[in-house]
């Protein structure tokens, strides 16, 4: 695999994320007495130009809801995104429909995420009318254009979703996400539905993508070997809560915090058969509406102490570019 470090440490900052909340209000019941779920707490970091930023964590830790409150698809409860030097939270109406055309998404599943009653055609050139680039009559060449660019025939224009396999789903759902030639595209959990041949054709399509339009990813995955493949930095989240962050070879080779620790003793290495460096993680993830005081790993952390159970800790740079938020990582 081609080095994707490079000098990106170097270049500006495309995003950068500031003490982004969001909550979400729940109702009470007798087996859960908690109106608030914290999904995304007090998270911050930077994002720069033409790089892949890979956000990794369990299922239900918050990583998705993080992407779209990124996106303002859901409003954060505070804090703010800055994109491109622009407030995003402090655009109206008017002016947040111009900045989506410079960020998209590409969803976790292609059949729920593409109209089932519209033409591929139709869904690839629904963002260029809404924003009023083309117009039925002069887009049918941007449409071939689209679907020549992700590898997928002119001829799959004219079929409708059901008739295409995930992979190429998949294909159109990045078509779309590239049409209105955007800056920054959050790819959520983008080829967790796909089988693993193809999830290798869906990244090296994202990664061709990148160096030919530069674009910027933040690309969402609870698959640590899909986010090193494609990754320059990774940030690992739970519970809402980033807890390292560091360049990929930096995170796989040199891991700080426990729970990263614990992640990376989890993928299965072939050829070899001893368990003995597994690090398994005791009890169940916490109810998030309802987590736990101080660091909210402690509870499954095998290192914690007693003032791991009361305060938490702040993600500080330990090293050059790699941040932790652990109070015993040195």
């Amino acid at each position: 695999m081609m080095n994707q470090k490079g000098n990106l440490m170097n270049k500006e900052i495309l995003l950068s994320v500031n003490n982004l909340q969001k909550h979400f209000h729940i109702h009470k019941t007798k087996e859960s007495p908690y109106s608030v779920l914290k999904a995304v707490d007090n998270v911050n970091f930077d994002i720069y130009r033409g790089e892949t930023f890979g956000l990794v964590g369990e299922s239900g830790c918050g990583k998705s809801t993080l992407g779209r409150t990124i996106l303002h698809l859901v409003r954060p409860t505070s804090g703010n995104v800055i994109f491109d030097g622009t407030n995003i939270g402090s655009l109206s109406k008017k002016e947040l429909k111009s900045m989506r055309k410079k960020m998209q998404i590409v969803f976790q599943d292609p059949s729920s995420s593409l109209n089932p009653r519209k033409r591929i055609k139709d869904i690839v050139l629904e963002p260029m009318l809404i924003h009023k680039i083309f117009n039925k009559q002069t887009s049918e060449k941007r449409v071939d254009e689209l679907l020549e660019v992700v590898g997928l025939a002119s001829y799959y224009k004219t079929r409708y979703p059901h008739e295409l396999s995930g992979g190429q789903k998949q294909r159109v759902g990045i078509a779309r996400a590239i049409a209105l030639n955007p800056k920054f595209i959050v790819c959520d959990e983008a080829v967790s539905a796909l089988d693993v041949s193809i999830q290798a054709q869906i990244i090296n399509l994202l990664n061709d993508l990148r160096k030919e339009f530069n674009l910027t990813y933040l690309f969402i995955s609870h698959n640590l070997n899909v986010v090193y493949q494609i990754s320059n930095r990774v940030a690992v989240m739970y519970l809402g809560n980033i807890m390292e962050i560091a360049t990929y070879s930096e995170l796989y080779e040199s891991a700080m915090h426990p729970y990263t620790k614990a992640l990376l003793s989890s993928i299965p290495q072939v050829g070899t058969t001893s368990k003995d460096d597994r690090i398994l993680l005791k009890g169940d993830v916490p109810n998030p509406a309802n987590p736990p005081s101080g660091c909210k790993f402690h509870t499954r952390c095998s290192i914690a102490i007693e003032k791991c159970k009361s305060e938490a800790p702040e993600l500080k740079e330990l090293k050059d570019k790699h941040f932790v938020a652990c109070h015993l990582a040195k």
